[in-house]
């Protein structure tokens, strides 16, 4: 435990962030004692200089100290506040990093889109070389981390642009679950007690998708990319799907999606009927996501299915000839083990999906391994299992997106793989926000990108479903005054 001490700043939240690389408990605090570390940090501006103190105690007694003296200006950075934090952050890092061990690799960069960082200095004109070096000195990441977000961001740029604000993507929630999975935190609803608000469901959907596409087709808005997520959208009966489908088809003009991606994930969920009703309006890309093809561990976490279902499925997919078949897993779960998981990853692997994504388990407020008070048995197996993640995939396939996640076991991140020319445009979108993407049903949120600027809006849709059927005009309504900000 640490406690903190902050004068003349309010980066309460960064500081938080980067202390939880150190220590599990942090108390901001002007006491000295009961605590493993008392930190005392301030921050002056004198002249041209900001000025970054710190004073480390342990039992009311001053150990250490360090005062970090910068140039009061960046030519980076987009406020100079987001300097000011980079600073306190990298001073308090050098500083703790002689008395505690660090959790991972990833030095002072602790926010969910570390490739953004590389993007920044690709679009100031920097080099491969120059980010690498300013990675791992002014950021204090190893080599290895600096050279994969370095990679993934090059191999993103030719997805990404030019920037052209008028082409946004359009995201569909169907909270909707066979069952929870214990680690989930997303808005979902169990089918068959939530089944009768499915109707009710669907209609404010569609008045929904009514009501805003029609305005960002009068705005001369192009959309090229469709996801449906959840949930698991394929809790939907072929009924309900082909009603959205059509009406997606109605206003859209489906000629520009480049992408239309259908999350079927459980297996449990997916029929021929449902696979032909997606081949027929174009669907182009499909998740079947195992998370493991362990069935101790499957039964564990409470996915109602089995690793030879997956593998039934898998083929009932494939004979289908979609563009791209993707499948998740997940490390960190219980009772996995290395050797489990290099079973899993070999299953995965010989079926050869065009992407894999490799989740880091993240505890989450609302799941129930967070309730229950679940802690991974050994923390650094996860790290071993993501670096042997990459080594066994390199040679037939590319990381090409990235994201990190608050309370993930390792302190480590999400990776994206994929097949040359297999890459997610929607999964790339999301992550790195410089397009717009509409988000339609309860719980989701959409992301409004300004022209020329780094800025963008969330605009978020009620979660519950019940909420969000009663209050469908208050939605809309968000959505149409958000639209107006994309391109003024």
């Amino acid at each position: 435990m640490i406690n903190v001490n902050l004068k003349n700043h309010d980066y309460e939240y960064d500081v938080t962030q980067l202390l939880l690389v150190f220590f599990n408990e942090i108390k901001f605090s002007l006491e000295k004692i009961d605590c493993e570390f008392y930190l005392e940090n301030s921050i002056k501006i004198v002249g041209d200089d900001f000025i970054v103190e710190n004073k480390l105690y342990q039992n009311d007694v001053l150990i250490d100290e360090l005062i970090e003296k910068r140039e009061n200006k960046s030519d980076i950075d987009l406020f100079i506040r987001n300097y000011h934090k980079r600073i306190i952050k990298y001073s308090m890092y050098k500083l703790l990093l002689k008395y505690k061990k660090a959790n991972g690799k990833w030095g002072i960069l602790t926010g969910m889109r570390p490739v953004k960082v590389v993007h920044k200095y690709i679009d100031n004109g920097y080099l491969k070389e120059e980010i690498l070096e300013i990675l791992k000195s002014e950021y204090l990441m190893s080599e290895d981390k600096a050279n994969l977000i370095i990679n993934i961001a090059y191999r993103e740029r030719r997805f990404i642009y030019p920037i052209d604000n008028k082409r946004i993507s359009i995201y569909l929630s169907i909270p909707f679950c066979i069952t929870r999975c214990t680690y989930c935190s997303f808005p979902s609803n169990i089918y068959k007690k939530k089944k009768h608000l499915m109707e009710d469901y669907i209609k404010s959907l569609k008045y929904e998708i009514n009501s805003v596409i029609d305005r960002v087709n009068e705005k001369g808005f192009v959309i090229d990319s469709i996801y449906f997520g959840g949930g698991t959208p394929s809790t939907l009966t072929v009924s309900e799907m082909n009603e959205i489908f059509l009406l997606l088809t109605k206003k859209i003009d489906m000629s520009t999606v480049l992408e239309f991606t259908f999350e079927a994930g459980r297996p449990d969920t997916i029929t021929e009927e449902k696979l032909e009703i997606m081949k027929k309006f174009n669907v182009t890309r499909i998740c079947l996501n195992p998370q493991t093809m362990d069935n101790g561990i499957l039964k564990k976490v409470n996915r109602n299915h089995t690793r030879e279902d997956i593998l039934e499925k898998y083929e009932m997919i494939k004979k289908f000839n979609f563009n791209s078949l993707n499948m998740d897993l997940i490390l960190g779960l219980p009772n996995q083990t290395m050797e489990t998981y290099k079973k899993t990853l070999k299953i995965i692997k010989d079926l050869k999906p065009d992407n894999i994504t490799i989740h880091s388990l993240s505890i989450k407020k609302g799941s129930n391994l967070k309730n229950t008070g679940y802690k991974f048995e050994d923390a650094n197996l996860t790290g071993k299992l993501m670096e042997y993640s990459k080594e066994y995939l390199k040679d037939l396939y590319n990381p090409y997106y990235l994201y990190r996640q608050k309370n993930i076991i390792g302190n480590l991140e999400n990776v994206g793989f994929a097949l040359e020319g297999k890459e997610s445009l929607y999964n790339i979108k999301i992550i790195e926000e410089r397009h717009t993407i509409l988000a339609f049903g309860a719980g989701a949120v959409s992301k409004i990108a300004y022209e020329n600027s780094d800025r963008f809006d969330r605009v978020a849709n009620l979660k519950g479903v019940e909420e969000y059927i009663l209050r469908i005009d208050e939605m809309i309504n968000r959505k149409l005054d958000a639209i107006e900000n994309i391109i003024r």
